[in-house]
C-alpha cells in the first residue's frame, strides 16, 4: 500500500490472525465483564458500557470491572508490544523485559519508592518509570561494545537483574512489616488496584510510546538483517536501536509502576505470534494483540476460575513456566 510518500506492505496472513486476535479480544474482555459476584449477561454488559443502562448494572460495569478490563488488555498490549521489540532487536527468543532486567529495575525502582521514602502511587510510579530507564541505560552502557550485540545485551541483563533481585530482598527484609507486604502485593502483579485514577496517565504513556513504533516498525525490520546490511539500507544503526529500547523500556516500566512486574506476557507472546503468523519476523501488532488476550484471560482466570482470588502476576508465571520449558524441550530436540 503507497500514499504519497508513506508505504506499507501487508502479509494476507498476518492480518487475518490480527483480525481474529482482535476478535478474540474483545470475546474475552466481555466475558470478564459479565463475571462477579453480580453475574450479567452480555446484553447487560453492552448496554452497560453504551449508557443505555444507568442502573446498578451500568454502575457495575463501567465504574467497578470496566478499568480493570481495560488495564488488562492495555497492559497486555504495550508487554506484548515490548517483548517483541526487545527480541527482534536481540534475535533471540528468551529476550524480554523478564529476562534483561528491565523489570526488575523498575520493581527496584518503585521498591525504593516504598520502603524508603514512604511514596503515594505517584512517587511510586515515578520511581518505577525512573528505574527501569536507569537499568536499560546501564545493561545499554554495559554490553556496549563497538556497538550492542544481542548475546551481550541478554547476559549483561541477566546479571544486572540478579543484582537488583537481591537488592530489592534486601529492602523488603529491613522494612518494616506493613510496609514489606504492601510493597510484596505490589510486587506479585496485580490489576485489583488500578481504577480511572491510575489507568488514564499510564494509557497517556503507552499511547506516546506506541506511537513512535509504528515510524520506527520498518528500521526495526531492518535491523533483523544485521548491521552492516542495515547501515547500506539508510537506517542510523545504533540511534534507531536506543529509540526502540527507549520504547520498550517505557512500556515495561509504565505497566509495572501500574499493576506491579507482570512476568512472561512479554516472553510468550511474542514468540508464539511469530508462528501464528508464520512471517519472517515478529509482527508487533500480532505480538501486542496476543498479549492483550493473554493478560486478560490470565486475569480472568486469577479472579475466577479459582478457590481463592490470586495476583494476576501468579498465573502468568504459571503460563510463562510452562511454555519456558517447552522452549527448552524444542530447542533441545532441534540441537544434533
Amino acid at each position: 500500500m503507497r500514499r504519497g510518500s508513506l508505504s506499507a506492505r501487508l502479509h494476507l496472513r498476518t492480518l487475518v490472525v490480527c483480525l481474529a486476535l482482535t476478535v478474540a479480544v474483545a470475546v474475552a474482555a466481555i466475558v470478564a465483564l459479565c463475571l462477579g459476584d453480580l453475574p450479567l449477561s452480555p446484553a447487560e454488559v453492552v448496554a452497560g458500557l453504551f449508557g443505555a443502562d444507568d442502573g446498578l448494572s451500568g454502575t457495575v460495569v463501567r465504574e467497578w470491572r470496566l478499568p480493570r478490563t481495560t488495564a488488562a488488555v492495555l497492559f497486555g498490549l504495550a508487554l506484548g508490544v515490548s517483548g517483541a521489540v526487545l527480541q527482534t532487536l536481540t534475535a533471540n527468543p528468551l529476550a524480554s523485559p523478564d529476562v534483561v532486567g528491565i523489570s526488575s529495575g523498575s520493581y527496584t525502582g518503585g521498591l525504593i519508592v516504598i520502603v524508603l521514602l514512604g511514596g503515594g502511587f505517584a512517587a511510586t510510579a515515578t520511581g518505577a518509570l525512573i528505574g527501569g530507564l536507569a537499568t536499560a541505560a546501564a545493561v545499554y552502557l554495559l554490553a556496549y561494545r563497538r556497538g550492542v550485540q544481542g548475546f551481550r545485551l541478554i547476559i549483561v541483563g541477566i546479571g544486572v537483574g540478579a543484582m537488583l533481585a537481591a537488592l530489592s530482598t534486601y529492602l523488603l527484609l529491613r522494612a518494616r512489616v506493613e510496609v514489606a507486604m504492601t510493597a510484596t502485593a505490589w510486587g506479585a502483579g496485580s490489576l485489583t488496584p488500578v481504577g480511572w485514577p491510575q489507568l488514564v496517565p499510564a494509557a497517556v504513556v503507552i499511547v506516546a510510546a506506541l506511537f513512535p513504533l509504528v515510524v520506527l516498525s520498518r528500521p526495526l525490520q531492518q535491523l533483523e538483517l544485521g548491521d552492516d546490511a542495515s547501515h547500506a539500507l539508510g537506517v542510523t544503526v545504533e540511534r534507531s536501536r536506543l529509540a526502540l529500547l527507549v520504547c520498550a523500556v517505557a512500556l515495561t516500566a509504565v505497566v509495572t509502576a501500574a499493576a506491579g512486574p507482570i512476568a512472561f506476557v512479554s516472553l510468550a507472546a511474542p514468540q508464539i505470534a511469530r508462528r501464528l503468523t508464520g512471517g519472517a519476523g515478529i509482527s508487533l501488532a500480532a505480538a501486542g494483540l496476543l498479549g492483550a488476550l493473554l493478560l486478560t484471560v490470565s486475569d480472568t482466570v486469577a479472579q475466577h476460575a479459582l478457590p481463592v482470588p490470586f495476583p494476576v502476576g501468579v498465573i502468568t508465571v504459571v503460563i510463562g513456566g510452562c511454555y519456558l520449558v517447552w522452549l527448552l524441550v524444542r530447542e533441545a530436540r532441534r540441537t544434533p
